[in-house]
C-alpha cells in the first residue's frame, strides 16, 4: 500500500461547474449523511482532459443498502458487482460501495466472492475502504477519486502523471487483471483509440496471447461492449487495434475470416462504412447498431447467398437463407436483439431493389420505412466499387424531386410493342 498523492483545488482542473448538477446532489448528500463520497472514473478523468463527460460515477464507504435508503429514487442492480442506481427523471447516478483489498476478497464466503475456473470473476461483493478499492480498478486514468468534502483529486497510482503522458496502463499484474476480466482487454483498446492514448508495454503484450478467454464472456454483455467500441466516435481505430491484437475473431469470426483472405473489396467497404458511423456520432448524429451488423457480416452474407444462388435457389429466398444462416452463427458470440437483426436483414433485401427505377417495386421501395438506412448502405457499397452503375446518383437525385415529379419519373416504362402487333396495325 502506497501514500497516495492528494492535489488541492488550485492544482487540478476538475471544477464543480463541469459536474452535472444531479451528481452534485448524490455526493452532497452522501457527505453530509457521514460517508466518504468521492467522484471517480471516466468523468474525473475526461474533465482533466478538457473533455464532456458521458457518465458521471460515484464511489462511498455507504454500503449499497445505505444508499438506498438514503435516495428514495434509488434501485439497487448487479449480481457481479452489487451497486445502486439513484434516478433523476431519464438520468442515472451510478453509486459503488469501496471494494475491500484483492486479500480480504479472496478470503471471503461464496456467497460474497465467486471466481470461475480460469481466473474471471464471478461475482465480488466484498466491501472496503478508499484505499482498498483504488487497487480493484483497472487502469490508473481510471483510478483518481475527485473528493466533494474538499474539492481535492486523490491519486494512488500516478494516474496524474499517465494522463499528463497520454498513456493507459493497467493497475497490478496485467495477465492477472485480464484474466479476471477479459473484457478490460476490449476496454485497453476502446480508450486507447477514443482519448489517443498509448497502451503501456507491459500491458499491451499480454494482450496477444489471452484473446481467446473472451470466448468465455456472455453474448449479451459483448453485445454491450461491441457497441462501446464502434459507437465511440473512432471505430476504424478500433478495427485497426482489433486486428492487430487478433480479437476481431472473438467478435465477429465470420469477418474476419474474410478480412484475412485478403477480399480488398470489403475491406474498403467496412471502412467506409465506419467512417460514416465516426462521422454521424462526432456530429452528434444518431446512430443505430443494425447499421454496424448489417455493415460487419455484408460479405458473408452476400457470399452465402451467391453460393446458394448458383445451387438454383431463386435470389429472394437464397438471401433469406443466407442472412438467417450468418445471424444464427453471429448471435453465439454477440446476441444481437431481434430490433437490430430484424432492421439488418431489411437493409441486405433491399440491396437487390434498387436496380429496379420503375413501377411498384421501385415506389414501394421509396415508401420503405427503413429506406434510408438502406439507401445509405447502397451508397457505400458503390463508394467502395461493389456497385458499378449509377444507382446511388439515381436515387439520390429522386429524393430531392417533390411528390409530383418522383412519380413521374417511377411511372412504368411503356413497354416496346411487339412486332406482331406492329403487323396487326398494318
Amino acid at each position: 500500500m502506497t501514500s497516495p498523492s492528494v492535489i488541492p483545488r488550485p492544482e487540478h482542473t476538475v471544477s464543480r461547474d463541469n459536474i452535472d448538477d444531479y451528481a452534485l446532489k448524490v455526493l452532497y448528500r452522501l457527505h453530509k449523511a457521514g460517508f466518504r463520497a468521492m467522484l471517480v472514473g471516466g468523468g474525473v478523468r475526461d474533465l482533466l482532459l478538457g473533455h464532456a463527460p458521458k457518465d458521471f460515477d460515484v464511489a462511498t464507504d455507504a454500503h449499497p443498502e445505505q444508499v438506498k435508503k438514503l435516495f428514495s429514487n434509488s434501485r439497487l442492480i448487479g449480481r457481479r458487482f452489487r451497486l445502486a442506481h439513484v434516478f433523476f427523471g431519464r438520468e442515472i447516478i451510478e453509486v459503488a460501495t469501496f471494494r475491500a483489498s484483492k486479500e480480504e476478497a479472496d478470503n471471503a464466503s461464496e456467497s460474497d466472492r465467486e471466481h470461475s475456473e480460469g481466473g474471471r470473476i464471478l461475482r465480488d461483493n466484498v466491501y472496503g475502504q478508499l484505499d482498498d478499492d483504488v487497487w480493484r480498478r483497472d487502469f490508473t486514468i481510471n483510478a483518481l477519486y475527485y473528493d466533494i468534502s474538499d474539492f481535492s483529486i486523490i491519486d494512488y497510482t500516478s494516474g496524474m502523471e499517465d494522463i499528463k503522458n497520454r498513456v493507459l496502463r493497467l493497475i497490478g499484474d496485467p495477465e492477472v487483471r485480464y484474466r479476471e476480466d477479459p473484457v478490460r482487454m476490449l476496454r485497453a483498446i476502446r480508450f486507447a483509440s477514443k482519448l489517443d492514448f498509448t497502451i503501456h508495454p507491459d500491458s499491451e503484450k499480454p494482450i496477444y496471447k489471452l484473446g481467446h478467454l473472451l470466448g468465455d464472456i456472455p453474448p449479451a454483455r459483448l453485445f454491450e461492449e461491441v457497441l462501446k467500441l464502434f459507437h465511440s466516435g473512432s471505430a476504424i481505430i478500433c478495427l485497426q487495434m482489433l486486428r492487430k491484437y487478433d480479437l476481431l475473431q472473438y467478435l465477429f469470426k465470420q469477418t474476419d475470416e474474410r478480412l484475412k483472405q485478403g477480399d480488398e473489396g470489403f475491406e474498403t467497404f467496412v471502412h467506409l462504412s465506419l467512417q460514416s458511423t465516426d462521422e454521424r456520432i462526432n456530429q452528434g448524429k444518431p446512430v443505430t447498431p443494425a447499421f454496424l451488423f448489417a455493415a460487419m457480416l455484408w460479405q458473408p452474407v452476400r457470399v452465402l447467398s451467391n453460393e446458394l444462388s448458383q445451387a438454383g435457389e431463386p435470389a429472394s429466398i437464397a438471401m433469406q437463407n443466407a442472412s438467417s444462416a450468418v445471424l444464427s452463427q453471429q448471435i453465439k458470440t454477440i446476441s444481437i436483439p431481434k430490433r437490430f437483426s430484424m432492421v439488418a436483414r431489411d437493409i441486405w433485401h433491399m440491396q437487390d431493389r434498387f436496380k429496379y427505377r420503375h413501377g411498384r417495386r421501385a415506389q414501394s421501395l421509396l415508401m420503405h420505412k427503413k429506406f434510408r438506412a438502406g439507401y445509405d448502405f447502397m451508397c457505400i457499397r458503390s463508394q467502395s466499387g461493389e456497385v458499378t452503375d449509377d444507382s446511388c446518383d439515381w436515387w439520390t437525385r429522386i429524393q430531392t424531386l417533390d411528390t409530383k415529379a418522383q412519380e413521374k419519373l417511377l411511372k412504368p416504362a411503356k413497354a416496346k410493342p411487339s412486332a406482331r402487333s406492329k403487323q396487326k396495325k398494318k
